[in-house]
């Protein structure tokens, strides 16, 4: 159960408001500090309030039948305040003003409308593979939700610390069926990231009232960096691999090494972003999609022939780009496993570790 709380109801009007003399009146809804006011379905005159007692003057002939009205009202908070305490949930002025209102409060406050509303809103500013992200922590929540409390939603207020905590043990122990490796630990800090984000959007859309990442403290271990010197790479170009997945990707790999693109951009390479250049040589012309900046990169012989080898590819001609399309998540995961059959500690990732040999 919840510990005690500072809780109030009290009633006020809007002079500013008022025609004729006559206005709502407004029921201010307090719980520890933070208070919402909404008005009522009733109307009194102005001259007739009485702000200390926050009801109509006695000595009016409708005193009686308002002031009852409001005790109604009083009363009904109250017991959906004492409902919600009783059940051990967080109680917030919002909520008992949607359940006073007769709102879809379960709807309105749910886990799952609040990352349908961060997808809705954040489509237009985030790119392709960043909602990509977001998809995915939102697949691993929804698993959590199914395995650990049996359940496929919960309110936004039942995020909690605890609730964090649970998720991010649950990330650190999940065992993936297929091939891939379980999760480190900065992959579980990103989710936890994008998580802190949504949850930071419920605070400003007033759906919560704390914040749950208040008390939690993100743990990042910094990873050692280091370009592959030319005998690496060379080991990893030459490198027959018997699972073609792992061909696949270090095929995307080598390519990136010598073009100078990020997955991003690799993932994105259309048959149109390639061009011929005055010294007839075949050269890369695009946007990069996180700068937004114009590049033109020189295809090397190396990366031409791999370019020629997935150029025409099923795979890619399905999604209309030049290589075929795999999750980050993976080409991580694949990476680790190339790195370790070729016996190169260095943490390998697109575009940033090697040196470059153009």
């Amino acid at each position: 159960m919840k510990t005690s709380q500072l809780f109030g109801v009290h009633f006020t009007i809007k002079k500013e408001k008022a025609k004729d003399g006559v206005t709502n009146v407004y029921a201010a809804v307090t719980v520890n500090k933070e208070r919402v006011r909404f008005a009522l379905k009733h109307q009194v005159k102005v001259d007739n309030w009485d702000s200390g007692r926050g009801g109509l003057r006695i000595k009016v002939p409708e005193a009686k039948e308002t002031n009852a009205y409001l005790e109604q009202v009083k009363f009904t908070i109250t017991t959906y305040y004492q409902q919600l305490q009783i059940a051990g949930k967080e109680v917030t002025p919002q909520l008992l003003k949607a359940m006073f209102l007769g709102e879809d409060t379960e709807q309105t406050y749910s886990l799952s409308k609040l990352m349908d509303y961060h997808y809705e809103t954040a489509s237009a500013a985030l790119t392709w593979s960043t909602l990509k992200h977001y998809a995915v922590t939102r697949r691993y929540l929804e698993k959590f939700l199914k395995e650990k409390r049996n359940t496929t939603d919960i309110r936004i207020n039942d995020v909690d610390y605890k609730f964090i905590i649970d998720f991010e043990t649950y990330l650190r122990n999940h065992k993936p069926k297929d091939h891939q490796r379980p999760m480190n630990n900065n992959g579980v800090m990103k989710h936890l990231i994008r998580l802190r984000k949504m949850t930071t959007l419920a605070l400003k859309l007033t759906w919560i009232s704390r914040d749950p990442f208040k008390n939690y403290k993100f743990r990042y271990k910094k990873v050692e960096t280091a370009l592959l010197n030319q005998k690496e790479l060379d080991s990893i170009k030459v490198k027959d691999f018997a699972v073609d997945r792992l061909n696949i990707v270090r095929d995307l790999f080598v390519f990136s090494c010598y073009t100078g693109l990020f997955y991003v951009d690799l993932m994105n390479l259309k048959e149109n972003n390639i061009t011929t250049g005055e010294d007839g040589a075949q050269w890369i012309k695009l946007f990069r999609q996180k700068s937004d900046e114009p590049t033109n990169i020189p295809i090397l012989p190396v990366a031409q022939q791999i370019l020629e080898r997935y150029r025409h590819g099923d795979r890619a001609e399905i999604t209309g780009t030049l290589f075929p399309n795999l999750s980050n998540q993976k080409v991580n995961s694949y990476l680790k496993e190339i790195g370790f059959m070729n016996g190169i500690k260095k943490v390998l990732t697109f575009g940033v570790h090697y040196d470059n040999p153009f």
